[in-house]
Formats: C-alpha cells, structure tokens, sequence
C-alpha cells in the first residue's frame, strides 16, 4: 500500500497557528514533515531536477534526520518562515549574495508545487500591500475608510477639514522598529490632532484615516471561504484605538458575518488568488461592517483560543484535501 502524502509546513519553529495545524493533522494520521526556511543552506539541502515537459521540479528536501519527495506533497501550509541563514564564514558582500540566492531557489522551487497552498508566497506578498487592499475591497463590495497618503502637510490639513472629525495614523508597511532595546517597539494606530501638522510629514509617508465609531471590533479569520468572527470589544481608549496596545482590557466573543459582507470577502480573496486571511473590521453603531485591512498571515491562534472556533481544523480539512 502506498505511504500516504505529506503535507510540507514551511513555519518558524515557535509558531503557535502552525503549532496547531500540526496537532490537527497529527490526529488526522495526515504525515507532515515541517521545516523552516531559516535552516537553509546550512541544516537543510536541496536537491531538485526538472527535464523537458516535466510536469513540475522533482527532487528531495532533507535536514539530515528526515526527508521529503516534493513530487509527494499534497500541500503546503507557508506562515511567515525565516530568511536563509548563511555560514558566518561567508564575508560580505557575498553573504547578502549567497542568502538572496538561497532565498530565491527555496521559495520559487517551492512555490511552484502545483498542490493546494494556504498561502502561495508570491500571492501572499501581493495580497499583503496595504493601499492596493483598500482599492479591492472597496471594488469587491466592502466598505472602507476615507484615507489619505502624503508627505504634503497642507494635503494633510486640507483631508482633516474635509473629514471634520477624529483622525488615526497608520503604519503603510507593517513591522517594528528596533530600538536597540530588549524587545522592537510596535508602531501602532494613534490618534493625531491636525493642530499639530506640521513640516515633519514631509519626512516620510503617512497614512491617515477617518476614525471609525466602533460598536466592537472583529478579527475575521477566512480559510477556503470558511468565516470564523472573533469580535474584540476594548475597555479603554488605547484599545479601542488599537486593541494590540492593551490586550488586559479587551473582551472577547464570536459573532456572525452578514451575508453581504462574507460574499465580498470572498470576492476580495479571489482577487489575489488566497484561501487564507486574517482581516480587521469595525462595526459601527449602526451594525456597519468597516474594513481596515487584511493580513494574509495574520495570527490566528489567540481567536482559537479565546473563542473555540475550529480554524486550525479548518486548515487541516482544506490541506488534507477534505470535501466540502
């Protein structure tokens, strides 16, 4: 009898969503052999070969204790793996070099399996850009916040009377900002007062927004068209302006997306080919849902956890190949 396909999970090692998506196939008897880009080239080797009108690369990843046939897999699970890590015995600039080459055969050999992904990385990262997010949701049906990106200071005064009410500021491009101290600071969404613009925009970007009234807000995890709603309702202002900077004072419960809202979501994905997303809204006090973004490998574990809704079994039915 033939050994039942792999599913290949591409993760850093102390992930907590792909963690439990291992447990869920483990119980399933579903083989997983997982691995993290980090480890390659130096605890990971790969081998592939491709010939003429092969239907795809064919070849082995092997980390010394196990391997896996890439011809083999079923599907891939991809979550925010490291960078290629390279010898400290390689100098610059061929370090930058050998992992930028280290980095490109791994993701585009892999991203080419022609397998069922949550998520293909080359989809992942186009999916992932902010302002190109807020053109498709509206366009998918969704409704979203007035915005304004500039450098310009008097565009950024002209937008704040056009709005006539509370603004945010938003990072373009998510990520922290490394201190030098023990832990990198996250730059959250704040409140701003346009009496204080001034020439210092012009220093970088902005993003500005109209601040949405929230009811509560909702974590929406989306797995092959599957909605899972965790609504957060914050109990202080720096919650409710953004509910990562004070996790004590936030309650947690579930609630259902209006049909209306889901069919858009799903529009939304298919617009950039996922079957994954973890996507923030805030409903008004007239049960508006309003869209803030999508992180097509957002966290998910912490809803699981709060709430009981089985999105890692979802997962494990869409990468085992479940019929719906």
């Amino acid at each position: 009898m033939a050994a039942a396909r792999p599913v290949l999970v591409v993760a850093e090692q102390l992930d907590a969503s792909a963690d439990m998506v291992v447990d869920q196939l483990n119980l399933r008897d579903v083989p997983v052999t997982r691995f993290d880009s980090a480890d390659f080239p130096e605890q990971l080797t790969l081998t592939v070969s491709h010939a003429p009108n092969a239907p795809g690369w064919r070849g082995v990843l092997d980390d010394g204790h196990r391997s896996v046939r890439l011809q083999d897999v079923r599907a891939v699970y991809y979550r925010r793996p490291g960078r290629p890590v390279i010898a400290d015995a390689v100098a610059e600039p061929y370090a930058t070099w050998a992992q930028n080459q280290a980095d490109a055969a791994l993701l585009n050999v892999l991203s080419a399996l022609p397998v069922r992904w949550i998520n293909n990385p080359h989809s992942d990262r186009v999916a992932a850009h902010k302002p190109q997010q807020l053109v498709a949701a509206a366009r998918s049906g969704l409704t979203v916040p007035r915005s304004l990106i500039t450098n310009d200071p008097v565009a950024a005064c002209a937008f704040a009377r056009k709005v006539d009410g509370p603004l945010i500021c938003k990072p373009v491009l998510g990520g922290r900002l490394d201190t030098g101290g023990e832990r990198a600071l996250m730059v959250a969404t704040h409140r701003i007062d346009p009496a204080d613009f001034d020439d210092s925009i012009r220093l970088t970007a902005h993003y500005f927004q109209e601040s949405i009234p929230k009811q509560y807000e909702v974590r929406l995890v989306v797995v092959d068209g599957h909605m899972f709603a965790g609504t957060l309702l914050g109990r202080s202002e720096k919650a409710r302006t953004d509910w990562r900077t004070d996790y004590e004072a936030i309650e947690y419960g579930t609630t259902i997306v209006p049909e209306s809202v889901a069919a858009a979501v799903r529009r939304f994905m298919a617009s950039y080919g996922i079957v994954f997303g973890s996507f923030d809204f805030a409903v008004t006090p007239d049960d508006e849902w309003v869209f803030f973004e999508n992180n097509p490998a957002g966290t998910w574990s912490w809803v699981e956890n709060r709430t009981g809704l089985p999105i890692a079994a979802a997962h494990a039915d869409y990468l085992q190949g479940v019929p719906v």
